[in-house]
């Protein structure tokens, strides 16, 4: 991590650390029964990037803290920093992908990525939402490359990742909408869909997929293989 990423996370863990941040978070509690068991934001932070335990519980306390962001009171933006710290490993994997790729200048690359997170998560739709860490990085990933790069770069950012069997003549270019593609995936594999896919199709390493799901390695490696095997398997008997 360069010292720009890193100096914005110890200031964002200090800020976690006052005493106004702990009584507004205090209030975070009393209006929602998903965070009621966390005595201060590092025990919020501790479970949710803890290798262990549910994802749709850790998905539930993410959409409750999106849903403080939300609202027009003093803990939005306490929950707008609780937020950006439980994702801030992901953050940091489209990060480090990003500057792989060479799309902007590491500064820029900071700057866009905490705006495009901070702009996802105040505007967020949760009626229409199912993963809220996963819906934010992707949106994070693909709103960069198209302010940095322009359309063109994204559809062939987007393109070159498709296998064939995921060609499908319901979308523009014969490819697979990303909510169509999801709903297809997870149709077959279940909720292992958005998993494979930010593997097989966004081209995520599994231990940055691991990072982000809060697995381990290893556990994202098994439930890889085990979940693309089953695509595999309904594939050739669809052939």
């Amino acid at each position: 991590m360069s010292l720009a990423w890193n100096a914005i996370h110890d200031s964002l863990l200090q800020s976690s650390r006052t005493l106004t941040f702990q009584r507004r978070f205090e209030l975070l509690r009393r209006n929602s029964s998903s965070l009621a068991a966390f005595r201060d934001p590092a025990a919020l932070l501790d479970a949710l990037h803890r290798q262990s335990g549910s994802l749709d519980w850790k998905n539930e306390c993410l959409r409750a803290l999106v849903r403080e962001a939300q609202r027009a009171a003093p803990g939005s933006d306490t929950a707008l920093t609780v937020l950006l710290l439980a994702l801030w490993p992901g953050l940091d994997c489209v990060r480090r992908r990003l500057l792989w790729r060479g799309i902007a200048v590491p500064a820029d690359v900071t700057s866009g990525i905490l705006a495009h997170a901070t702009e996802t998560l105040r505007e967020m739709d949760l009626g229409r939402v199912n993963r809220v860490a996963a819906t934010v990085l992707q949106n994070v990933q693909r709103d960069m490359i198209r302010a940095c790069c322009g359309e063109a770069e994204l559809r062939r950012v987007t393109s070159s990742s498709f296998p064939e069997e995921l060609r499908d003549e319901r979308a523009p270019g014969g490819h697979l909408s990303a909510n169509l593609l999801h709903a297809d995936v997870e149709r077959v594999i279940g909720a292992d869909a958005t998993l494979v896919i930010r593997v097989a199709v966004e081209g995520f390493t599994q231990a940055e997929v691991a990072v982000e799901f809060g697995l381990s390695e290893e556990a994202a490696r098994k439930r890889c293989q085990r979940a693309t095997r089953r695509l595999r398997e309904a594939h050739e008997n669809n052939v």
